[in-house]
């Protein structure tokens, strides 16, 4: 029985299209792989964002060095103008199919679609095992680049075999694909994986163990200034801050269902006195055990109840990346206890927060899309279907009378609620997960939690899950990308560097940076006897926004010299002009230098 998942879109960037061109350079990629290195076995190979990859299991390394030769012999391949023809096959076939060519990766894949339909897609000599989404021939193949080669366990699980995972891109045009490779080199430079330790703003020590987040000085400035405006932030929006344990009894995880659900991502047990114990992985069930601490009137809510709480995941080693993905991370978390009645002007106020952060922080673009259910499955989610529809309608309620743009997205909601994800778009428009508005239909059914109604009568309260920053780490890590380690004034570590000409200017700098300090600025001096060129390399390369050269002639005239990071100088300032501007600047929190 033929299939016909052939994707004829008029809008070659769309979604649906991307993904069908990609997903098709897999498959040809797979082909090319297979030819060039004899013995490959092949796993999976998914269109992503931005690109598409493929897992195989070969006895030949891969490195940077073969791509030019798998680019080649994908190109020749493309040239021949395969049409992609899909085909319907029973499992019988299928495994036969796959048994004669000694597939392992197929087989077991085949395993777990046993009730389900099969389709084989082939292009020229290549089938593979695919569910489709193609391009109606290989001739759409043409503008490719294989781009970095990683190891991947089969199924993310370290248990099983380590396989080798080529990463490539691909676009509809020449152009799309060259503007996507600038961007790519542009991202290399900004890499905070590279920029915190060279920086000094933070490391990741071996003899810890990876995933874990060491902050250095610098960077637990930073970290200390963006809690200290997100905790001022959220009490003048009426939350109210608190902090938990780091470890609960598992009694409470098993109530909460996470040792059912989540237990793979979490650490394992920990005894004490007879009793197990676990790392905590979210912070949602402490913050309810603190609203269970009496009966709630509905005169008290809503309860906005916020923490930035530690919690610990177990990431396997093959997905962490820098502070992106950790072990140890703390999120701004907070949960909103509210009536019917109250929850569009909460989502609303979360949104309204979201915004300013995004705004403050110095992002300008950002996407948002509404994840919701899919009713054919039901049983993959929790809830009645009219509470689906009722915290759906909510959501888009919201978002409509806000006259903001978004996306559907049917099928992605979490197994206990829709949610409002909120993407930002980054200094080089790169998109990243940022904050999110979540309903929870579960753990209050859980935990039996309730309220005295107006009438009277007990009812279960609604229950909001909203993170803004995500975790401390993670926007910690964009936001050295954004800016490429060159934080805005109200941001940086060390706002104004002091520098001496000779160790005769040593008391007149001591003296400018008492009165810096004493007007909340953070200064650092630097007097040793260095040449004034070196100086101004090193606090340039360390991304100070201001530099004050302090010679003879500027301590007799009682003027300064100051430095923009980008070069500029400007020459007889006033030392209380300096205080004046540089105070202004930090206050307004302007994302670029206000001294011109």
């Amino acid at each position: 029985m033929p299939a016909t998942d052939i994707v004829h879109a008029a809008d070659p960037n769309s979604r649906e299209a991307l993904d069908a061109l990609r997903h098709s350079c897999a498959h040809v990629m797979a082909q090319a792989v297979q030819e060039l290195f004899p013995g490959t076995k092949i796993a999976i190979g998914p269109a992503i964002d931005n690109g598409f990859y493929y897992d195989f299991d070969s006895p030949h390394r891969f490195t940077e060095d073969d791509f030019k030769a798998i680019e080649r012999r994908m190109l020749q391949i493309a040239e021949g103008n395969h049409d992609f023809q899909g085909r319907e096959v029973s499992y019988e076939e299928s495994k036969k199919y796959w048994a004669e060519r000694g597939e392992p990766y197929k087989l077991e894949l085949l395993e777990g679609f046993k009730d389900q339909k099969l389709t084989h897609y082939t292009h020229g000599t290549f089938t593979d095992l695919c569910r489709g989404g193609h391009t109606p021939s290989t001739k759409a193949i043409r503008h490719f680049k294989l781009l970095s080669v990683a190891g991947a366990y089969w199924r993310g699980d370290e248990k099983n075999a380590m396989l080798q995972r080529l990463y490539a891109t691909a676009w509809p045009t020449k152009e799309q694909l060259v503007e996507h490779l600038k961007m790519l080199e542009e991202a290399k430079k900004r890499d905070h994986r590279k920029l915190g330790p060279a920086l000094g703003l933070f490391s990741i020590e071996e003899l810890a163990g990876p995933g874990l987040i060491f902050w250095h000085p610098k960077g637990g400035r930073v970290r200390l200034i963006m809690e200290d405006w997100l905790r001022a932030e959220a009490l003048k929006r009426g939350y109210q801050m608190v902090y938990t344990p780091h470890i609960a009894n598992k009694d409470l995880w098993n109530v909460s269902g996470h040792t059912g659900f989540y237990r793979q991502n979490m650490f394992g047990e920990i005894e004490v006195e007879k009793a197990d114990y676990m790392l905590k992985p979210m912070n949602c069930p402490c913050h309810i055990l603190i609203y269970k601490g009496g009966l709630r009137s509905y005169k008290q809510l809503p309860l906005r109840l916020a923490e930035l709480g530690t919690v610990y995941r177990y990431e396997r080693s093959g997905v962490l990346h820098g502070l992106m993905r950790v072990r140890g991370f703390t999120q701004d978390d907070a949960h909103i206890f509210c009536t019917p009645e109250q929850i569009e002007s909460e989502i609303d106020g979360c949104l309204d927060f979201a915004l300013k952060v995004f705004e403050v922080f110095g992002f300008s673009k950002y996407q948002m899309e509404v994840s919701t259910w899919d009713p054919a499955k039901s049983a993959d989610f929790v809830g009645e279907a009219e509470e689906w529809t009722r915290a759906q309608n909510a959501l888009e309620s919201v978002l409509k009378r806000r006259g903001a743009a978004y996306t559907l997205c049917p099928g992605e909601a979490a197994f206990y609620g829709p949610k409002i994800d909120v993407k930002l778009i980054d200094a080089i428009g790169r998109p990243w997960q940022l904050s999110t508005v979540q309903f929870d239909f579960n753990l209050p059914k859980r935990f039996e939690m309730e309220y005295v109604g107006a009438d009277g009568q007990r009812h279960r309260p609604l229950m909001v899950h909203r993170a803004l920053y995500g975790s401390i780490e993670r926007f910690f890590g964009i936001l050295v990308e954004h800016y490429a380690g060159a934080f805005p004034l109200w941001l940086a570590p060390v706002q104004v560097k002091i520098l001496t000409l000779t160790d005769a200017q040593t008391a007149a700098a001591e003296e400018l940076r008492a009165a810096l300090e004493a007007a909340g600025l953070r200064v650092e001096l630097d007097a040793r006897p260095e040449k004034i060129g070196h100086k101004i390399r090193e606090a340039t390369l360390e991304k100070t926004p201001y530099m004050v050269v302090l010679g003879p002639k500027d301590v007799e005239a009682g003027t300064l010299a100051v430095r923009r990071r980008d070069g500029r100088q400007f020459d007889g300032i006033r030392r209380e002009e300096l205080i004046r501007r540089l105070s202004e600047e930090a206050a307004s929190k302007a994302t670029a230098s206000t001294w011109a």
